[in-house]
């Protein structure tokens, strides 16, 4: 990754914005969605900046760029017309270790500001690295079709209850499906739908009753051509729910990226063609556990049976179908 993606605590900000124009507007509508610690730099700002600055009062250092101005900020945002300018900001900040962001000049930048879908306090952040724009619109425009608007209220209801989750419902594993019940099911709709007194009603009834489903499952995915663009839907979100994953050499590693990043994975030294390691993966599924097996191809599975005989759920899917 050309970029590390981190999101910064807004209380902690103090944000130095260099520009009077269009573009330090819209920065400075941006900065204002998390902190009012905002500082101007700017011996004349348009009527847009002079109104934030106006209604949000904001710090207005009526003044071109000079040296020292800096010094009490921790992010700077250089957003003038003048490269000879922004080179000197980026040089200051650089100096006293700030991190700076030159508008446009992605050369002169520590950091970039990635496309934003605000769900509060849920937030989806795209970014192609500053290679393609328009291919980040169309992704956010995608997601945003995904996420509801009301989709922050599950976050909202989340923290809430988080305290009680953990007292009452044993091991990290046992709370993650507990509450993927409770965003999956009924009560997730009753929130987004804002019927939130129903919704903590049915909360505190399967609280109390704690009957989190620990069936677990073996789901084998054939990978077919081993094209990751092709899961289907039902595959994406095996992946996405995975305790466990199992792979090997012939398969193609980018599938691995769609796992769950805190699932274990087993990496098989013995392709799956030779040997499937049904015993291991049979173990964690019948101790709760979702176990995801990636198999390269599409092979039919070899008769196995202790794999027959067990409860656990047994799902086959093929990529692409």
């Amino acid at each position: 990754m050309r970029y590390f993606p981190v999101f910064l605590t807004a209380n902690r900000l103090n944000v130095l914005i260099v520009g009077g124009g269009e573009v330090a507007a819209r920065k400075i509508e941006l900065m204002l969605k998390c902190t009012n610690n905002i500082t101007v730099v700017a011996a004349h700002c348009n009527d847009t900046v002079a109104r934030l600055i106006n209604t949000e009062k904001l710090t207005w250092v009526e003044e071109n760029y000079r040296e020292g101005l800096m010094k009490d900020c921790n992010i700077v945002i250089a957003a003038t017309d003048d490269e000879t300018v922004n080179t000197s900001i980026y040089q200051e900040a650089k100096s006293l270790d700030i991190l700076a962001n030159v508008v446009d000049q992605p050369d002169l930048c520590d950091y970039i500001t990635p496309s934003i879908i605000d769900r509060d306090p849920m937030i989806v952040a795209i970014s192609s690295s500053g290679s393609s724009p328009v291919l980040v619109r169309m992704l956010r425009e995608q997601i945003e079709k995904m996420l509801p608007q009301a989709y922050g209220k599950l976050a909202d209801f989340g923290l809430k209850f988080r305290d009680h989750v953990k007292a009452r419902v044993k091991g990290v594993r046992n709370r993650r499906l507990f509450w993927e019940q409770v965003f999956q099911g009924s009560i997730g709709e009753k929130i987004l739908n804002g019927h939130s007194q129903s919704a903590e009603l049915a909360f505190i009834s399967k609280l109390k009753e704690n009957k989190a489903e620990m069936l677990g499952s073996i789901t084998f995915i054939h990978t077919k051509e081993g094209n990751p663009d092709n899961l289907t839907l039902k595959a994406h979100r095996a992946l996405q729910f995975a305790d466990a994953a199992f792979y090997d050499e012939e398969v193609n590693p980018e599938f691995i990226e769609y796992v769950r990043r805190d699932a274990e994975k087993f990496y098989q030294e013995i392709p799956s063609t030779t040997i499937i390691n049904f015993q291991h993966a049979l173990e964690l599924a019948e101790d709760g556990q979702k176990v995801i097996y990636l198999l390269a191809g599409h092979h039919e599975l070899p008769r196995n049976l202790a794999y027959q005989s067990s409860e656990v759920n047994k799902i086959e899917l093929i990529n692409g179908d």
